[in-house]
């Protein structure tokens, strides 16, 4: 129970639905209440489908390459400790890609979807967590699972974004975005650590 509670902090710390209340709301400033709530849905519908496709394509990409998993694991680490330290140090999720936004009329994909939901380190860490080598067929089940959970919870999230950025405010969302990057972070040092250990044979 306590690795499956892990499991799903984790997975909402890369995936951050607080730190998107501020690109969707930018987003979709131009348009109707009904508007926004079909893109908060099929923002959230793509995001899952793009993390999905990398749950299952990405194991293939990295056995057709013969990536080992000890290389895996400190390479995905790394891009996952680099892209906690942006949510940490940087100007925070939500005002970077406020400022991608250049289409109003086109953001369910881009950039609420990717990289908003869907955002690189979203993409490594599923990936990371559902390594054929690592966790079995019913672990990787669970985990996609879990996904679709937080996808869900992400989706809500937006639906009543207008209220929740009220009671918040954007300090409190950069606050919780960057305590994010920080979990983000220890969780990338472990898994480059493990990827050592394991290369040279401590473990």
């Amino acid at each position: 129970m306590a690795e499956l509670l892990t499991t799903i902090f984790f997975i909402f710390a890369v995936i951050d639905p607080i730190g998107s209340i501020p690109v969707y709301l930018e987003a979709t400033k131009e348009f109707d209440t009904v508007h926004k709530k079909k893109v908060a849905i099929r923002a959230s519908a793509v995001a899952f489908l793009i993390l999905l496709f990398f749950i299952v394509i990405g194991q293939l990409i990295l056995d057709g390459m013969s990536v080992s998993l000890d290389a895996f694991q400190i390479s995905g680490g790394v891009i996952l400790f680099l892209f906690a330290l942006t949510m940490i140090f940087g100007d925070g999720k939500p005002e970077l890609e406020k400022k991608r936004i250049t289409d109003y009329k086109h953001v369910t994909i881009f950039p609420i979807a990717i990289p908003s939901i869907a955002s690189p380190g979203a993409i490594m860490a599923v990936v990371l967590m559902t390594d054929n080598q690592l966790y079995t067929f019913q672990q990787q089940t669970i985990t996609t699972l879990l996904v679709l959970l937080i996808i869900g919870i992400t989706c809500l999230i937006l639906l009543t974004a207008n209220h929740l950025h009220k009671r918040i405010g954007n300090y409190g969302i950069t606050v919780i975005s960057k305590i994010m990057g920080l979990i983000l972070a220890s969780y990338a040092v472990q898994s480059i650590l493990s990827g050592i250990s394991h290369y040279f044979g401590t473990i």
